[in-house]
């Protein structure tokens, strides 16, 4: 179905030697081993961990001999205003339908518009300054956010449409001037990416009382012409896209243009098969896509809900098949979520509020509880009361897939009652905002996540354009609960990765227990020789941990340990066991409108031998 190899494979308890528990918990403790239940779904479905797909979930909608017919000539090029009505005119450009918009923009945003300016992760650029026609390139969260159209939904939830389809009009008539014909392949111009230019088709027509409610009718026409002409575009270069996230956008605008423009039904037979084959190949097993980005996972689940809409307007029913992706599509992205709601931050994402995803998850219908075992996917998510844990437990994107890949194997964070106590950096996506282009590659890298790091050097390669180069290949791990007297149980994960292997010979394998009340998170970082024999010498460490924003941290006078005083007034102590110095060091969050936020990091740091070493750790909630 889709290249699954590079996610992690599950190793049985006896496929590594499995050290002692770190700072003196041990199974003899009154501790019992046993794996793991799945988490139930509402209604006692039980979702079993990367749990195979039937081929119907991906099978196009049944259609007649004659339809089957229709769809392949329409591949061939036949119009299909000579396939719908070969008898008559071609009908003139117009929308069969007004889409009700499913999914509210930002008012802020909105409101900058009318103001005269795009706002993108808290920067202002001029609208009168911007080169709408792309000589000039712009920093690429705003140029996503300019030539897709993504700002209509913004101005529409600012204010009513009688206030804002004047400022919709002046942008529409700008980029039409700067973008009067469609070069005749994609990649010619960032306006003319095949994610870019059907997730703008998409818009265009949710949106399209903004664009088409004045009196201009030159106006009015150019749009309805430059529908039609998108719409051809894409028919012809859909299968050039830049990757499969951005053939799916693609897919989602023909389908849209099938359903709303006049004879459209060629064209929504060939776009529904289409989309329903690049889902199939865009989603793993358990329902995460392949570049193991939220932000992926978000942008799937958005272009769907939109594109259920356009159904909606013209009274159809989607096929099954895209309500089943969908609803495999919404328990993944859940699992990424901290006791507040919002996001965690992995390959690129930052901390997307709460009530953003909140709203995007009620928009797509799914009522479901989080997937805790997405081995496909490659998240791990531990929930204790109101301690909540996710951890990375396989290895990054293949290039093909990845657009902010991350070396961030094995990091993990932790929150207790939607505080954040341990994060990841986070924000390489929203780099051109607030936070500096060139800071994109440094947010990449593994020391912007809470793992171990060796010598300063990222345990996959972090190369340029977003992709990820050679590394881990390879991801053991191990899931079981612990069961002890008195409630007194834990959940512990252990996993090892290969991305030291070749350079210092050494395995990197992480033991993280919480126990079931949530306040205690222990955990031990091994190197392992990957060798019968270690190698001489020694080579640098650290172990980060960056900190949640608004904690306060301070050391303890023997230098192996640290206070951290939360905002919710609560009080955490994080103590060292074995080798190693603790210091404190600055670092930065992105936040969940994509802002950079000074936070610290506690880093355990010093010398190991390339014989193999283990540093034990503890996070234990005081009082």
């Amino acid at each position: 179905m889709s290249d699954a190899a590079l996610t992690s494979r599950p190793a049985h308890s006896d496929a590594v030697d499995t050290p002692a528990m770190p700072l003196g918990a041990s199974d003899e403790g009154g501790l019992v081993s046993e794996a793991a239940p799945s988490e139930p779904l509402p209604g006692g479905e039980v979702v079993e961990p990367g749990r195979a797909l039937a081929l119907a979930d991906f099978a196009p909608p049944a259609i007649n001999a004659g339809e089957r017919l229709m769809r392949l000539a329409y591949r061939l090029g036949i119009p299909g205003s000579t396939l719908a009505a070969p008898f008559r005119k071609a009908a003139k450009p117009r929308l069969l339908a007004t889409v009700a918009n499913p999914l509210p923009g930002s008012k802020v945003a909105g409101t900058a518009l009318r103001a005269g300016h795009f706002l993108v992760h808290g920067v202002k650029s001029p609208i009168a300054q911007i080169d709408f026609a792309g000589a000039a390139r712009m920093a690429p969260p705003l140029e996503r956010v300019v030539h897709s159209f993504s700002w209509l939904a913004d101005l529409e939830a600012c204010a009513p449409r009688e206030a804002v389809a004047p400022v919709a009009e002046r942008v529409m008539a700008a980029w039409l001037g700067a973008n009067a014909k469609a070069p005749s392949r994609p990649g010619k111009g960032p306006a003319w990416s095949v994610a870019n230019a059907g997730t703008r088709e998409l818009n265009w027509l949710v949106h399209a009382p903004l664009i088409l409610s004045g009196q201009d009718r030159v106006l009015r026409a150019r749009i309805l012409t430059a529908l039609s002409d998108t719409a051809r575009w894409l028919d012809k270069n859909v299968g050039r896209a830049e990757d499969l996230l951005a053939e799916v956008a693609g897919w989602c605008g023909i389908v849209a243009a099938g359903l709303l423009l006049p004879d459209g039904k060629p064209r929504r037979l060939f776009g529904e098969a289409g989309l329903i084959r690049a889902l199939g190949e865009l989603v793993g097993d358990d329902g995460g896509v392949l570049s193991r980005s939220p932000l992926g996972q978000i942008e799937v689940i958005a272009l769907l809900v939109r594109l259920r809409a356009c159904y909606q307007a013209v009274r159809r029913d989607p096929p099954q098949a895209l309500e089943a992706i969908m609803a495999l599509l919404v328990p993944p992205l859940l699992a990424l979520t901290h006791g507040d709601g919002s996001l965690g931050s992995w390959q690129g994402a930052w901390a997307l509020d709460a009530q953003d995803l909140a709203m995007l998850v009620e928009a797509s219908g799914v009522r479901t509880r989080p997937l805790r075992d997405v081995r496909q996917w490659g998240y791990q998510r531990v929930v204790a009361q109101k301690g909540i844990l996710q951890f990375d437990a396989a290895p990054p994107p293949l290039a093909k897939h990845a657009r902010t890949g991350c070396a961030s194997t094995l990091a993990f964070e932790f929150s207790h009652a939607g505080q954040r106590l341990v994060v990841n950096c986070g924000g390489a996506a929203c780099a051109g905002g607030l936070i500096p282009v060139r800071l994109e590659q440094g947010l990449r890298a593994t020391a912007a996540h809470s793992t171990l790091v060796l010598d300063d050097a990222n345990s996959t390669a972090v190369v340029l354009g977003g992709k990820i180069g050679s590394g881990v290949s390879e991801v053991d791990l191990d899931r079981r609960t612990l069961i002890g007297e008195k409630n007194a149980g834990a959940t512990r994960l252990e996993a090892s990765h290969n991305g030291y292997v070749t350079r210092f010979g050494l395995t990197h394998r992480r033991i993280l227990i919480l126990r079931d009340d949530g306040t205690e998170l222990r955990g031990e970082d091994l190197l392992v020789p990957a060798g019968r024999k270690g190698k001489n010498g020694k080579v640098g460490f650290a172990i980060r941990f960056h900190l949640g924003p608004g904690v306060e941290v301070g050391l303890s006078e023997d230098g192996q340990g640290a206070g951290l005083a939360l905002p919710d007034g609560s009080y955490w102590q994080f103590r060292v066991g074995g080798e190693g110095q603790l210091t404190i060091e600055e670092s930065i969050w992105a936040d969940g409108q994509g802002r950079p936020q000074p936070i610290q990091q506690l880093v355990i740091q010093g010398l190991v031998s390339r014989g193999g070493g283990n540093f034990a750790w503890l996070l234990k909630k005081m009082g």
